[in-house]
């Protein structure tokens, strides 16, 4: 196995996952979809057909369900274990408890969708969880990455955690990390805590 490097040393944010697990119903009815969004369906178009996926932070498993039906390997992991049970009775999506760092693979995946899940990540450790995504994906393999846009980190009202950046600031840290945005859309949604907050979905070759 080739050199991996210095691994961050992230411990689970119980409190953020504590919320999930309790949450799991609301938050499934909130992110479940009939087929797959525009978002999605940009990412799967830039992964080579049939290509191995992972959902990093599949949540109930509905993205990862989507991609295995539309012909990809797919490997799911969610810190949140209640989450893990989900995708895995109701998608029977192939989903394993895992934190980001727990990401070891080097060269494995075509693809890596992070669909709003790095952003639970302490602005300390991200830049190693996206040095550990580069070297998990194959050469010119595909990150999908949605983040929340903003400045610093906090909780927000049901008590999860979260780390803000500016758009200059993520690709900034995407091209550190070596790679090469090649897509980029800007919106506000509203999130489980009930609050509408603008978002950036970025695509970027590896």
């Amino acid at each position: 196995m080739a050199d991996i490097g210095t691994l961050p040393e992230m411990t689970a944010d119980t409190k953020t996952l504590s919320v999930y697990d309790a949450e799991i119903d609301r938050y499934a009815r909130m992110v479940t979809r009939s087929k797959p969004d525009q978002d999605l369906l940009n990412f799967m178009g830039r992964v080579a057909p049939g290509g191995h996926i992972l959902d990093l932070g599949c949540g109930p498993g509905n993205s990862a369900a989507a991609m295995a039906k539309s012909g990809f390997q797919v490997s799911a992991t969610d810190g949140s274990g209640e989450m893990v049970a989900l995708a895995r009775s109701r998608y029977r999506v192939d989903a394993r408890q895992a934190m980001f760092a727990d990401l070891i693979e080097v060269g494995e995946y075509d693809g890596v969708w992070a669909n709003f899940s790095l952003l639970h990540a302490p602005k300390s450790d991200f830049p190693g969880h996206l040095a550990q995504v580069h070297r998990a994906l194959k050469p010119g393999g595909i990150l999908h990455i949605g983040m929340k846009t903003g400045t610093g980190e906090h909780r927000d009202r049901i008590g999860r955690f979260y780390a803000f950046y500016t758009i200059d600031e993520l690709k900034g840290l995407l091209d550190q990390a070596g790679f090469t945005p090649v897509s980029e859309r800007i919106g506000e949604a509203l999130g489980l805590a009930g609050d509408v907050e603008p978002f950036v979905v970025i695509n970027a070759h590896a």
